[in-house]
């Protein structure tokens, strides 16, 4: 991840935004109103970024063909819990369950596997990816704690995918059935944007740049 020039108030503005996102929203378990995704790409190596995200962050381990992920992991989850953040590793509930993870992610095309998970471990958090009406029915009814909407803007990991806008966004959080949170080219200029949108925190992998230098 390219570092930028460090800017407490950029730190500030991104931690009070999401904050005002979540003000007020009835969130089920204890969800932070920041979630940072892990990237093979864009941060190969995530324990150093990490280290530095503020107490009470979430973290989102994706890293899908990384060939140690399951060490990687593990790592990940004792700097999490030393540094007061919640970790979720994204699809796979063994290596959830082997690292001792707070909960799973899981991408659209595998949110019905949380409806058993939601029995089996009724203590995780559990929230999946969505891009619209179908994958945020299909989320609700699978028991997820949260879904995340993307991509709400233009972004990187998406280059070519259509974003869905405010507009759009704020419809979508209106009718989701459960908190959703926006992803996609949410960063600090941005989530101004959505502040009336309903959504109730963002994800982000760029926007987290204020904090890695």
């Amino acid at each position: 991840m390219k570092s930028i020039p460090y800017s407490p108030d950029a730190r500030i503005i991104l931690m009070r935004r999401a904050r005002w996102l979540s003000a007020g929203r009835r969130l089920r378990k204890k969800l932070p109103a920041l979630f940072f995704l892990t990237d093979s790409a864009r941060t190969p190596k995530p324990l150093e970024p990490v280290k530095r995200l503020p107490p009470g962050t979430g973290v989102i381990f994706r890293h899908y063909g990384a060939p140690d992920r399951l060490a990687l992991a593990r790592s990940l989850k004792i700097s999490c819990r030393k540094r007061g953040l919640v970790f979720l590793v994204a699809g796979d509930a063994r290596m959830a369950a082997r690292v001792r993870a707070d909960g799973v992610h899981m991408p659209e095309v595998w949110i019905d596997r949380l409806k058993p998970l939601k029995r089996a471990r009724p203590g995780w958090i559990l929230t999946a990816s969505t891009h619209g009406r179908e994958g945020l029915l299909r989320a609700a009814n699978a028991g997820a704690d949260a879904a995340f909407i993307s991509p709400v803007f233009a972004t990187k990991s998406h280059p070519h995918a259509r974003s869905l806008g405010t507009v759009r966004l704020a419809a979508l959080c209106r009718d989701a059935g459960l908190p959703a949170f926006a992803l996609g080219g949410v960063n600090t200029a941005s989530i101004s944007l959505i502040k009336e949108s309903g959504a109730a925190g963002i994800g982000a992998i760029d926007a987290f740049d204020v904090f890695f230098t």
